[in-house]
């Protein structure tokens, strides 16, 4: 393997390989080559055991390309023995071995938000509270609760007269209970649940301590509470702990992430050595300027500044709009002048918004103008009601103690099992103490449910048993999934639906994707099992699954609009950042709770860094609030940027000659035919 693509700093972290390490990688300076050459260099050129080497990540595309490239550097034979994964991923594989210390079975359920919501609803309805809160805000505190790992008994509202806090200090307890007794647990279990483990079973700790020599983590800026512990925990025997990531670009506080943990990484493991890499290949020396002068004003942070060899390139572009319409016509002017003129593709320009709100407007003027586009986010394939429905029959024949999907599945599609019954059975369960799929296989003989009821429940009982015993045969998972869906008139259902005719087919190919999907598992995987695949699509990236993904979307000819969030990780040659104002950027919530601006700034400087060639910020005098104009104020961080690397330009329908304004030809044709007809 050659390191002669290194430049000094690079280099020296790939062969840094002994004790704690800090790789200060700024955007744009070639942190995933470092990464994949120093995975490389430890199995290849060092001979350290593959199966001793842990590189951890946050996504399954961050994971699946390091991977490659290392196979690619180190050959695929040593590659395939590393553990390359997300943090999910690896206390998924350690709670598959070893959750029996806790209590619970190995065939776990993976609950989604939505049956964590569903559970969440039917809790707050036991508690009988009039409280009008919605389940998603008290998953929300429950959530943060864990990631910090705070188990129910020191959970408790950080402060008085925190309703949402009050009501979920009452759940949390309950919530947990029942997910054990269902066998299930949550997204943010999987993490705290190997904590706890390593915490009352140290020889387990001791295991994998021993077992990871070498561990790595990239974009550790973006680690919260949980993850540092575990990291921590893992690297207690060896401290060869080498971290990857830049404080700059911590934007996702609001879900747990604490950029201390980077800042703070040389007070947490001692003899920590650092390295910075500030060399950028990306951007031009404008946009470099300009994102270190803006992220200077950040006190809390450690001292570096990008720079770049290549050309000065453009001025950073400063368009004053009248309104958010001209704002929009000015975005879709320099658009079409880039990709008539100057032969660049719709692809090669992002539209990076701070709030969902500013979206509506760019997407109804790109289709006005005819100009392809793509938005990032919104809703993703397994999030969707059809599929979620036809996935919970899948997760109730691997676990008959989930109790959530099996709610979900019994009158769906419709067989004449109403509510009535369904309370019932669910009563009779807890009275009992009987599994609800116990008390649904003797139905017949539960006072107060009739013929009727009874004749449904045997079919579906039968219908389910027939089925787990087809899954439990080993292969043909697509096969006896499809006749699964058959047999309950899926397809049916769906087309009862009062809906359009477009989206009823639309739902019903979802449907079919889910048994593509199972296909397309059973030809990669060595050994499929249907537990296997619900594992893979419940630790899918939000981005990932399905045919909306971000990737096919990004390979589209067509300008992408996308959230300031979205787009960390990502590169344009033209960025367009509007609602450069005072609200929008900072956002009002950061500025009227009084709250340190400093995470705002950073995602002003992700925003920044994500352009290569060209970077265009605009703003308006006004913008409509329940339909009035209100005035609006200049961001604060367009006068961090040097006056040296920016210039005013003008708004839609103009171009300056000699730094005045003219009217467009397009302007005073319309002008004159205005003239003629009046």
């Amino acid at each position: 393997m050659s390191l002669d693509s290194l430049n000094p700093q690079q280099l020296e972290a790939v062969l840094h390989t002994e004790g704690p390490l800090l790789l200060l990688a700024g955007a744009g300076s070639g942190k995933t080559n470092v990464v994949t050459h120093r995975v490389a260099h430890l199995v290849g050129s060092k001979c350290i055991d593959p199966e001793r080497v842990l590189a951890v990540t946050f996504t399954n595309k961050a994971a699946k390309e390091m991977r490659e490239r290392v196979a690619g550097l180190a050959g695929k034979t040593k590659t395939e023995r590393i553990q390359i994964s997300t943090f999910h991923s690896l206390c998924c594989r350690i709670l598959r071995a070893d959750i029996e210390h806790l209590g619970y079975k190995r065939n776990f359920s993976i609950y989604g938000a939505s049956d964590q919501q569903r559970l969440i609803r039917d809790l707050m309805n036991n508690i009988k509270a009039d409280h009008g809160l919605k389940p998603d805000a008290i998953l929300w505190k429950i959530s943060d609760a864990k990631n910090s790992l705070l188990p129910p008994e020191k959970f408790g509202p950080f402060m008085r007269g925190d309703v949402i806090g009050e009501m979920a200090q009452k759940v949390y307890p309950e919530y947990q209970k029942s997910l054990k007794s269902y066998n299930a647990v949550d997204f943010d279990d999987l993490i705290m649940l190997v904590v706890r483990l390593f915490d009352e079973f140290p020889e387990v700790q001791a295991r994998y301590q021993d077992r990871f020599q070498y561990i790595m983590v990239d974009e550790y800026q973006d680690t919260n509470t949980a993850q540092f512990t575990l990291m921590q925990r893992l690297a207690g025997k060896w401290n060869n702990f080498c971290v990857v990531g830049d404080d700059d670009q911590s934007i996702y506080g609001w879900r747990g992430a604490d950029p201390g943990n980077i800042l703070d990484f040389e007070k947490n493991f001692a003899g920590a050595h650092v390295i910075k890499m500030e060399q950028n290949y990306r951007s031009t020396a404008n946009i470099l300027n300009a994102a270190n002068k803006v992220i200077e004003h950040n006190q809390k942070r450690k001292d570096k500044a990008l720079w770049t060899a290549g050309a000065d390139g453009e001025k950073i572009g400063v368009v004053k709009c009248l309104d958010a319409e001209d704002e929009t016509r000015a975005v879709i002017e320099r658009i079409n002048h880039n990709v008539r003129t100057k032969k660049m593709a719709y692809k090669a320009h992002a539209i990076l918004m701070r709030t969902n709100a500013q979206t509506m407007v760019f997407e109804q003027e790109l289709r006005f103008a005819e100009i392809p586009y793509v938005l990032i986010g919104g809703q993703q394939f397994f999030d969707r009601k059809e599929v979620k429905d036809a996935i919970a029959y899948l997760r109730f024949m691997v676990n008959p103690s989930d109790e959530v999907n099996l709610l979900r599945i019994l009158n769906y599609p419709r067989r004449g099992i109403g509510r009535t019954t369904a309370d019932l059975l669910i009563r009779t369960s807890v009275s009992s103490k009987e599994s609800l799929w116990k008390v649904i296989r003797r139905a017949r003989m539960i006072d107060g449910i009739n013929a009727k009821a009874a004749d449904a429940l045997e079919k579906f009982v039968s219908l389910i048993e027939e089925h787990k015993r087809w899954f439990r045969g080993g292969g043909r998972l697509a096969a006896t999934a499809k006749d699964l869906f058959s047999a309950i008139g899926l397809e049916d259902e769906l087309r009862r639906d009062p809906d359009s005719r477009e989206k009823i087919e639309r739902r019903i190919e979802n449907v079919q994707e889910v048994v593509n999907a199972l296909a397309t598992y059973e030809e990669r995987d060595g050994k499929p099992t249907l537990s296997g695949f619900l594992e893979k699509i419940a630790l899918l990236d939000r981005d990932e699954p399905g045919s909306d993904s971000k990737e096919k979307k990004l390979a589209k000819d067509a300008v992408v609009l996308m959230s300031l969030h979205s787009s960390k990780g990502l590169e344009f040659p033209h960025v367009f950042l509007p609602g450069f104002e005072e609200g929008f950027l900072p956002h009002k919530k950061t500025v009227s709770e009084g709250v340190d601006v400093d995470e705002e700034r950073r995602l002003c400087y992700v925003g920044i860094t994500r352009a290569r060639e060209k970077l265009t910020v605009l703003h308006a005098d006004t913008r409509k609030k329940y339909g009035k104009d209100e005035p609006r104020e200049l961001s604060r961080f367009l006068a961090e940027i040097p006056e040296d690397v920016r210039q005013e330009e003008a708004r839609a329908g103009f171009h300056l000659v000699d730094g005045e304004e003219e009217l467009s030809m397009s302007d005073m044709l319309a002008k004159l035919m205005g003239d003629t007809a009046e």
